[in-house]
This record gives C-alpha cells, structure tokens and sequence, in this order.
C-alpha cells in the first residue's frame, strides 16, 4: 500500500516531463513564437500543379507556394523566411493537428467537417467540379450556340470512381454517360483513345492537366463550389495568427494580388459563375 503513492507521484512525473518534452518539440506556435522563430512553417503540395508543384528548374513553384511566401512577408518582413513542407492528401491535417507545421496551404477545400477540429480561413479560391476535352468533342453533335453542358448532356464522361464528381455530374448531365476510372492517367487514356467525350474532376486538377497536354482544353463552366481556405490551428493562443491570415487574405482581394497571381498560374477565375 505505501508504494502506491510514490508509484502515483513518479507517475505524474513522467506524464509531466512527457509532457514538457513535447511542448519542446512542437512546431505550431503562436504569431509572437513565429516571429522570435524567424521562420513560418507551412505544409503544401508538391505535385499539383499549378498549385504546388516542381517546376522543370526543380523550384517548388504555384499559387499556394506565393501565398505562403506572401504570408512570411506580411508576418516576418521576408518573403523567404518560410519553410515549405511537402504533405500527402492523406496527412494535410494531420500535420497541424499535430502541431508539425504552423499552416496548412495544399488544397483544403471547406467543409463542416473540418471545421470541428481544425480552423478554416476566408476562401483564397473557389475550386469546383470542371470538365476538359480534346478543342473538337468528336463523339457529340453539337451546334455553336449550344454552351458546353447542352453539348455534352449525352456525352460519355470519364471521371474517378467513388469521387465526389459522380453526384455533381449525375446532377447536372443527367443523361451522359459515365465511365469510371482508378486514376487520372485511365482517364486520359480513353480520351486519347476517343471512348470518352470529357473528363470531370476538380478544375485546379483539370488547370495543370491542359497545362501539361496543350491538346485538351478546360471547358468554361464550374459545376460545384469548393472554397479553398488555408488551414490554421484551433485554441486561443492561435487567435492572433488567426487574425493576421484573415486580414491579409481580405487585403490581398482588395489589392487585386490575389486575383493577379489566380490569372499568372492560368487558373480560371474565382468569380466565374457556376452553371445550372
């Protein structure tokens, strides 16, 4: 019996300096930790172009990447006072979460989901389900007056299986006809090889794909919405920086940065309308 205090008090001993040990070891910090650090910490993409992704001199180069140079700016007072940390799909929150990064900039769109754990900034970009085809669609009949959606309501589409696009374009090209794939590379297969009239995917994918393969062309038309939002750590102690994110994305709208570097990374624009 007398050892169960002193087993309780190394214990709690341990769990402190556990504790302690972590704290020592962590990365997400608050803006005036950010700024005695000298250096902000951002997870991004690194395989997504025009996003983030390796240009043919090996720089890691996109629309994310500016903002998060423009961000050590407006924090730091130096543009290159930034560390760029490359993040899977799978780990884009799990690095904030637990606390690897300060920011998370790699094509988080907003959902209620995500925001029971982490914090979501204003929108930088409105991501959403586009189409892209061969410039002549070789398989539909279509009349110049008709707009891209009347030409392709009995098109065969090719798009992800078990993706988020299957219901946006069941809703809105209700008769097409849908053809699964495992990946982009399938999809782009059966448009060379003409057994698909367009492919439907997110339009930041679809940018850099026409940006890769000249040959396709992105369609106008957004047929969903996904804001993308920069991903900030919840508590109070983040509020701060919480704030500084937020009046400089509405600083870089208003200026019409944000818009130009939307425009030089070929994107299409925010405010297009979404089509019915």
């Amino acid at each position: 019996m007398k050892g169960r205090p002193l087993f309780a008090l190394t214990l709690a001993i341990t769990l402190i300096a556990l504790t302690l040990m972590r704290a020592s070891l962590t990365v997400a910090a608050q803006l005036e930790e950010i700024k005695s650090r000298g250096q902000l910490i951002v997870a991004v993409k690194d395989n997504l172009r025009p996003l983030g992704f390796i240009d043919q001199k090996g720089n890691l180069v996109g629309l994310e990447i500016d903002l998060a140079h423009r961000l050590a700016q407006e924090i730091l007072g130096d543009a290159n006072a930034v560390k760029l940390q490359p993040v899977s799909n799978q780990n884009r929150l799990k690095v904030i979460l637990d606390d690897q990064v300060d920011l998370v900039i790699a094509r988080v769109s907003d959902t209620a989901a995500r925001r029971r754990i982490v914090d979501l900034s204003p929108y930088y970009y409105l991501d959403g389900t586009g189409l892209i085809s061969k410039k002549r669609l070789p398989k539909v009949a279509v009349k110049r007056s008709l707009n891209p959606i009347q030409q392709l309501q009995q098109a065969t589409i090719a798009l992800l299986n078990n993706s988020a696009t299957i219901a946006v374009i069941k809703s809105k090209l209700p008769n097409a006809n849908l053809i699964g794939v495992d990946s982009y590379q399938e999809g782009l297969e059966l448009l060379e090889q003409n057994q698909a009239d367009a492919f439907a995917a997110d339009l930041t994918v679809l940018t850099g794909w026409s940006q890769e393969y000249p040959q396709y062309k992105l369609l106008p038309v957004r047929l969903s919405g996904e804001a993308l939002c920069i991903v900030m750590p919840k508590g109070l102690q983040y509020q701060e920086l919480r704030q500084k994110v937020q009046d400089a994305i509405a600083a870089w709208q208003e200026s019409g940065w944000l818009q130009e570097r939307i425009n030089y990374w070929g994107l299409p624009e925010s405010n297009q309308p979404m089509r019915k």
